[in-house]
């Protein structure tokens, strides 16, 4: 009879909950999903990094709230970014800096910067402008005025076309207006937390009034860099190259900077520019620099 019962026993089932992993504490849990509440994202990977570290039998529990804390967020922005209006879900950033000195010299320089951004699920839209002007003891030495707008598709997270038109004006180099047309693709070569790096090339149309009344258009190539580069929390280098090539003229201009924040929405940076622009129907130029230090504001 004893024998017939624990036979009996071999073939009954050994209870599912035996192998369940163990439950993740409450107060580890309650942790977690404070964390999650509160939507910041690098908060909530260092709770749940380490909430494995000290319950390592409970990670795929963890990873799982993580997941599912993701899986909403995105799905509730798509649904924002589907239903906004196209004037709506912009950012944007101004920037203003300038000097005045008088005594033997009187001398003004001013410089202004704006740019808009509009991110959706794979297009993106920016809209920039910016002004540099400088006068001394009532002669302009400087006077150059930039308007563009850039669309961007995203293929995935790397690829990308873009478009551009964009509207110059730099009376020093001998172009009352200058307009540029290009459309090509890009590449994300680099795209990490510290560091992210992106080139582009396609063709471009340029047409040019002189100040002296002259037009000219011309077919060349475009092509650009843009560098990120967070160095610490709050510091960051910033890289952005451009460049163009046409049948006898070349353009290339380099924009460095270094900004640090200084408040929530508050940053100060120092910025160095370079502009190459090889001979035209005016005058012949070498090398055009100007450093900046500006304050922005984000919004």
């Amino acid at each position: 009879m004893h024998r017939y019962l624990a036979f009996l026993l071999l073939l009954i089932p050994f209870p599912a909950w035996a192998d369940a992993p163990p439950l993740l504490p409450s107060s580890v849990r309650e942790m977690l999903e404070a964390a999650i509440a509160n939507g910041n994202e690098s908060e909530i990977a260092t709770v749940a990094k380490i909430a494995k570290q000290t319950n390592p039998a409970s990670a795929e529990e963890i990873q799982r709230l993580v997941n599912s804390w993701k899986d909403r967020t995105k799905a509730t922005h798509d649904t924002i970014i589907r239903e906004a209006r196209f004037s709506e879900l912009w950012t944007g950033r101004v920037e203003a800096g300038g000097f005045r000195s008088t005594g033997s010299t009187s001398e003004i320089g001013l410089s202004g910067n704006l740019s808009l951004k509009r991110t959706g699920i794979q297009w993106s839209h920016k809209l920039s402008a910016s002004a540099d002007y400088r006068r001394a003891n009532g002669v302009t030495s400087r006077e150059r005025y930039t308007a563009s707008y850039e669309p961007r598709y995203e293929f995935n997270s790397r690829g990308f076309s873009y478009g551009l038109a964009q509207f110059e004006r730099d009376t020093s180099i001998g172009y009352d207006e200058r307009y540029t047309a290009s459309a090509g693709i890009g590449y994300k070569l680099i795209l990490s937390t510290p560091l992210d790096v992106s080139v582009d090339m396609g063709p471009s149309v340029r047409h040019a009034k002189y100040i002296s009344g002259e037009r000219e258009t011309k077919l060349g190539a475009r092509g650009s860099m843009d560098l990120v580069w967070r160095l610490a929390p709050g510091l960051t280098l910033k890289q952005l190259a451009s460049g163009y090539a046409e049948s006898d003229v070349y353009t290339l201009n380099s924009l460095t900077s270094i900004e640090t924040k200084v408040a929530t929405r508050w940053s100060a940076a120092l910025s160095y520019n370079v502009q190459y622009e090889s001979e035209t129907l005016l005058s012949a130029r070498d090398f055009d620099t100007l450093s900046r230090l500006t304050l922005t504001y984000d919004f």
